[in-house]
């Protein structure tokens, strides 16, 4: 069993590096600069981030994600301490994250599929997506098997393990979701609304731990991506805003049944299995 988690690895200075892809070059406003956002999905403690010794977030309560922020690109040395702890102490998380320019990321702090605390870099698709149409992206971060992810009682994502992502674009307007174990009608967390604007790239977050019961989901959301009927970016200036929203559903429910979808279809399926 998964005891209700606090933070107990200390990592090595020689914590490995992870390069994160380039997703669209208009997303920086200097080709030297990258934008980064971190999420916290690490249940029953607030803590304290720090890149190369400079505090990046404080006091960050778990199921949050923070707005974008723009970074120099290069190499950034990861450290999470537990809130208040003196950043001159021994890091409860730490990993080498190197950023190249014109990315938009977000790292993620995380417990892994078998309960123990990681951090995870992913690259977020702030690319255009067609016109009335809303690109939806779901990430499991959670201490749980693998989960397909339906909406109106219909897999969009199916087998799904932590840390994987994938991603769909759909139509514009609130859809209907939950989420339940892999191949069966078991719901883990939901049914939750989710308000899919046009021209967002919308992250959805399945976090916490099973053995807990205290799963839960979490949205980051970027705007800017609309396209007109024709192609034509119809304005804005792609820069990505994020917004937090809080568990979109139960924490934890047990059984099955359909779940409706209120004023969307799924549309046209572009699935991109990522490691």
């Amino acid at each position: 069993m998964i005891h209700r988690t606090r933070l107990v690895i200390a990592a090595s200075a020689g914590a490995c590096a992870l390069a994160l892809g380039v997703s669209s070059p208009a997303l920086a406003e200097q080709q030297d600069q990258a934008m980064v956002s971190v999420f916290h999905g690490i249940p029953g403690m607030t803590v304290d981030v720090y890149a190369n010794g400079d505090e990046l977030v404080g006091d960050f309560k778990p199921g949050t994600v923070t707005d974008p922020k723009s970074l120099d690109a290069g190499t950034y040395d990861i450290q999470i301490f537990e809130a208040g702890q003196s950043p001159d102490g021994t890091p409860a998380l730490q990993k080498k994250i190197e950023v190249p320019e014109g990315a938009n990321a977000t790292v993620a702090a995380h417990l892994s599929a078998d309960g123990k605390p990681e951090l995870t870099a992913f690259t977020n698709d702030v690319s255009q997506v067609e016109a009335g149409k809303s690109r939806l992206t779901v990430r499991h971060v959670a201490a749980a098997p693998a989960v397909d992810v339906r909406a109106g009682g219909q897999p969009v994502f199916t087998d799904l393990t932590n840390p994987k992502e994938d991603t769909a674009e759909v139509d514009a307007g609130t859809l209907n979701t939950d989420v339940v174990l892999a191949g069966t009608d078991t719901v883990a967390i939901g049914p939750a609304d989710l308000k899919l604007a046009e021209g967002t790239s919308n992250v959805v977050y399945a976090w916490g731990s099973a053995d807990d019961k205290n799963l839960a989901l979490a949205t980051q959301t970027f705007s800017g991506m609309a396209s007109s009927p024709r192609g034509v970016p119809a304005g804005g200036s792609g820069a990505a805003v994020a917004t937090n929203s809080a568990d979109l559903g139960p924490a934890w429910a047990a059984g099955a049944g359909a779940v409706a979808v209120a004023g969307v279809l799924v549309a046209r399926r572009v699935v991109r299995r990522r490691g």
